[in-house]
């Protein structure tokens, strides 16, 4: 069974919210299939603790703007090195680029199908932390 929908359209518009907060490598996983607890997993990096706090909080907000969402626990606040966010039927981790790298979740969750992002959180995702250009 395939990620729902709703799941699609709350990782796409927390996606954006990472991506405006300029969030480095934007991924998202359809992990239904091999994760009975939740739907789809987003996972975004940042370069400092502040950052990884400030995307959190971007996040947090859009969800509530435009879904009325909120996360049923957060993890890892305090310290902004990894930063676990469920909403049940999603799970967002922001982590620290070194956190990123050492505990490597893109490769443990490689086998699961990739979920399309927004162009623009592709954009900010893929330049390195740099604004898209209008074509």
């Amino acid at each position: 069974m395939a990620a729902t929908e709703h799941s699609l359209n709350i990782i796409r518009t927390a996606a954006l919210a990472a991506a405006d907060k300029l969030a480095d490598n934007l991924v998202a996983l359809d992990v239904s299939e091999r994760l009975g607890i939740t739907d789809a997993f987003l996972m975004a990096s940042a370069e400092s603790e502040r950052q990884v706090n400030a995307i959190v909080d971007g996040i947090e907000e859009a969800l509530i703007e435009e879904h009325d969402v909120r996360p049923v626990r957060r993890e890892g606040r305090g310290l902004g090195r990894w930063v676990l966010l469920d909403y049940v039927d999603i799970v967002i981790h922001v982590q620290h680029q070194e956190d990123r790298v050492f505990y490597a979740l893109d490769r443990l969750w490689s086998d699961c199908p990739a979920i399309e992002l927004p162009t623009a959180a592709q954009s900010v995702a893929s330049s390195g932390n740099e604004a898209a250009t209008p074509e």
